[in-house]
């Protein structure tokens, strides 16, 4: 399986998708301060192993994922690209990977070129208003890692905003804030789908 993957790493894939069933983020000034923090989020930077500890856990965690996302997206190259840039996105955000992967499912059930009646797009349906509000002129919400470096920023923008209160983060990224039904889609979606616990951490105990 691991020179399966190694193989894999080098293939790339697209997948199309109809409209998206997620809400949208709603558009709310921001404060200098706060504006040049998330453009200096958005930037790109190089990633450093993906965030993960090591080889093993990466195989591991890639190969774990891959098998539940299979349904989605048969396209194996495909399913890697997508995962290895969820965890490292995630990761660089201080967010759970598979939170991030309950998020996408609801959002867009993962399809990459997801578009929503309100224009919110990608995977993680960021709307573009974002780009002018902490991006740059181009940024395509369509890319696999600009999407989600987007999606990654905003929730943990979110989560700051709400002092940590994920029920209520989601609600504000759904542009549903206090409404239950967003945030238990995605903490259901977490539970029952895209909880993980590493195989180096089970054989602890």
């Amino acid at each position: 399986m691991l020179k399966v993957l190694r193989l894999a790493l080098a293939c790339a894939g697209m997948s199309v998708a109809a409209g998206a069933q997620g809400g949208a983020q709603l558009y709310e000034p921001l404060a200098d301060s706060v504006r040049a923090g998330l453009q200096a989020a958005i930037a790109d930077r190089p990633a450093p192993r993906h965030g993960f500890k090591n080889s093993m856990e990466a195989a591991n965690w890639l190969t774990e994922m891959a098998q539940r996302l299979e349904r989605r997206i048969p396209h194996l190259g495909t399913r890697l690209d997508l995962l290895r840039t969820v965890h490292y996105e995630a990761t660089r955000s201080g967010l759970d990977p598979q939170l991030v992967l309950a998020l996408i499912q609801v959002e867009s059930n993962f399809r990459k070129f997801a578009l929503s009646s309100a224009g919110a797009r990608g995977y993680t349906q960021v709307m573009p208003f974002w780009i002018n509000q902490i991006g740059k002129k181009g940024d395509n919400l369509f890319n696999l890692r600009t999407n989600l470096r987007y999606g990654c920023v905003i929730l943990r923008h979110y989560l700051d905003i709400e002092k940590g209160d994920l029920w209520r983060a989601l609600g504000r990224y759904n542009g549903s804030l206090g409404k239950p039904e967003y945030p238990e889609m995605v903490l259901s979606s977490l539970r029952t789908r895209w909880r993980y616990e590493s195989r180096q951490t089970a054989l602890a105990y």
